[in-house]
């Protein structure tokens, strides 16, 4: 990156140690620009966290004793104690958790610290959403305008209620029926209480076919603000965003401008400093209106910093000691693009995954920020995000063939994750287009995820590799590991994304397919005369198979045993947990021998930042519950039983 850093003449408050009061990807990549500073770096972890890769790469950390974040990282006074305790003199608090809270800000500078971020008066000003517009009203920025739920008509739909408090999806509910406001109202209000302690919800016109722009900008304590360009975040999941780039693609240029002076006449009213982010909705005619301010470095801040050349996080550090900006910003090259790595489950309602991070390798000239490295484990209290990949390159056409390139030959091992939908996502024609809204996974989601890859060639490199000696094996066992003749048959069958696979490997009996080389880590195959590689990984501990190609795909195989072990049978109609997490609520006057409908939401679960509907799978009767609000379940608990009416 090029030096376009704040001069540092009227510098007053020189940091010498940081403490991060937040973890994962996002304090590791704080720590590494502070460490490139010259900088004593200090760590705060959960139970949890307590071998994280943020805890592992600080020179100091201290423990905040719990799991649950209320119980840690949003523990406040903690999080202080610990600063003082290990001599930091600033505080950095990165993204989520108590980035945007203005109590905990002056806290902070209350302790004598240094508070890495803007001023607690200006993020008051940003944290209610309602109160946030109305300044913006004041300043000229442009709004929707509200509408009150009590009063609203048909004529009102659709309606997106959102929370005053917080963001990141919670509490935002899109309401297209007029009938279902009321129960729409009472959930999100219910999800913002629990998520942000504040249950206030507005409702403002649904734009259909929206795009989501922000403006990335930075503020001294001198009067100059910058505007640092445009981001598209238009490709959201639960009104998440997944895919991020800069700039925006497709904007006329007065329409940029006008959002660069929105954004700056927003952080002026506030008097601003800091990194933020002014995020807007443009409809598709081309109108801006005001959503928010984040009040923080935002998640992907990367595809800014790729553009301008420039390090936002020592930006940050630099003005809070007091530098003052050049008068202007440096100029902006190429295009850059992010996709969020998530240990999910886009087919299956984005149901977040849990377990071990075998191996996470993304190949190629991308950055990739993450909090995890092989062998890391992936919990249940905590984002589900593994990594955020980014590709710069001169256009936009390359970024995004560069950064579907890498991801398309990443390899992950050990948990389902996103990374399939990503690649789909980016090669999709609306996108290679720029033609982007935040409709775009509603329209394209089953398309997306529709219809895993044939595994039979994945399969056969498994048992390859399986029967390939060992490294300085004999002579006889490297030729006798596999062959391409007839002889004794040997077969092996595994399991794959719900379908089996038997194939012959021994010898190889595949039309159109030869054996060039096998290893336990490596199959060579001729397939229709070309050459193709098929990388494999297996776990000493663990039944699993990990074969990664480019002409296949990744797969994720399991063995068939000869003889399969009995297997335990739950009662027909009961609901187990599909992960473990926290019982959040129960549905009203949900007891055993009420009547439910298929379809019928029972019981909110809570996990990864995430909430869980768990619903009726048919029409009938509820025979037991096994489930109560604040439990806490493992994977797989049953939660309760519905016995089906019969048919009539």
């Amino acid at each position: 990156m090029t030096n376009a850093n704040a001069t540092t003449p009227n510098a007053t408050t020189p940091i010498t140690s940081l403490l991060v009061a937040n973890r994962g990807e996002i304090a590791v990549r704080i720590f590494r620009t502070a460490r490139a500073l010259g900088l004593e770096t200090v760590a705060v972890h959960s139970d949890p966290d307590a071998d994280a890769l943020h805890v592992r790469g600080a020179d100091s950390a201290v423990r905040l004793p719990g799991a649950a974040p209320a119980d840690t990282y949003l523990r406040g006074d903690l999080v202080i104690k610990a600063a003082l305790a290990a001599g930091a003199d600033a505080v950095h608090p990165g993204y989520g958790f108590l980035s945007e809270n203005a109590d905990f800000a002056r806290e902070v500078q209350a302790a004598g610290l240094l508070w890495i971020g803007p001023p607690p008066e200006a993020i008051e000003a940003m944290a209610s959403k309602t109160r946030a517009k109305e300044l913006m009203r004041a300043a000229g920025v442009p709004l929707l305008d509200p509408v009150d739920p009590a009063a609203a008509t048909h004529a009102d739909l659709p309606l997106l209620l959102k929370a005053a408090a917080g963001g990141g999806g919670r509490g935002m509910r899109l309401v297209r029926d007029l009938d279902q406001l009321k129960a729409e109202l009472d959930a999100a209000s219910a999800e913002a209480r629990s998520a942000f302690g504040d249950g206030e919800v507005f409702a403002e016109p649904y734009v259909e076919r929206g795009r989501h722009v922000e403006v990335q900008i930075l503020a001294d304590a001198h009067g100059t603000v910058w505007p640092l360009g445009t981001r598209d975040c238009s490709l959201q999941r639960r009104h998440q965003k997944v895919i991020e780039e800069a700039p925006a693609p497709g904007l006329p240029e007065a329409l940029r401008a006008g959002l660069h002076q929105a954004a700056v006449a927003a952080a002026r009213a506030v008097s601003y400093r800091g990194a933020g982010t002014v995020e807007f909705l443009v409809t598709a005619d081309g109108r801006p209106y005001f959503l928010e301010m984040n009040t923080r470095l935002q998640v992907e801040h990367p595809v800014t910093e790729a553009v301008f050349g420039i390090d936002l996080v020592a930006l940050q550090l630099r003005v809070a000691e007091g530098a003052a900006l050049p008068l202007k910003p440096p100029e902006a090259a190429g295009h850059a693009v992010e996709a969020r790595l998530y240990a999910e489950d886009p087919a299956r309602d984005w149901r977040p995954q849990t377990g071990v991070l075998h191996t996470l390798a993304v190949p190629g000239e991308v950055r990739v920020d993450t909090g995890f490295a092989d062998g890391d484990t992936v919990g249940i209290h905590y984002d589900p995000m593994l990594a955020k990949v980014v590709a710069h390159a001169p256009t936009r056409a390359e970024a995004v063939r560069v950064l579907a390139h890498s991801l398309s030959r990443a390899r992950i091992h050990g948990l389902t994750t996103n990374r399939e939908l990503l690649v789909r996502s980016l090669r999709h024609p609306e996108f290679t287009a720029g033609r982007l809204d935040t409709g775009f996974y509603d329209r394209n989601l089953a398309a997306l995820t529709e219809g895993a890859p044939d595994a039979t060639l994945a399969a056969l490199a498994a048992a390859l590799a399986e029967a390939a000696p060992a490294p300085g094996a004999s002579l006889a066992a490297r030729l006798g590991g596999w062959r391409n003749v007839r002889s004794q048959p040997a077969t092996r069958r595994y399991t794959a994304a719900g379908a089996e696979y038997e194939v012959a490997h021994h010898p190889v009996d595949h039309p159109g397919v030869r054996v060039l080389s096998a290893t336990p880590e490596l199959v060579t195959l001729e397939v229709d005369g070309i050459r193709r590689l098929f990388h494999v990984k297996q776990n000493s501990n663990k039944p699993e198979v990990y074969v990664d190609s480019a002409l296949t795909g990744a797969h994720t195989l399991t063995p068939v045993p000869r003889f399969a072990d009995p297997q335990d049978r739950t009662e027909p109609g009961s609901l187990l947990a599909p992960m473990p997490g926290t019982v959040v609520r129960v549905a009203e006057g949900l007891a055993p021998g009420r009547a439910v409908t298929a379809g019928q939401p029972l019981l909110w679960l809570e996990a990864m930042k995430m909430e869980h509907r768990i619903l009726a799978p048919a029409s009938g009767t509820l025979t037991a519950l096994h489930a109560a609000t604040g439990q806490q379940v493992e994977f797989g608990a049953l939660l309760a039983v519905v016995q089906e009416e019969p048919q009539s």
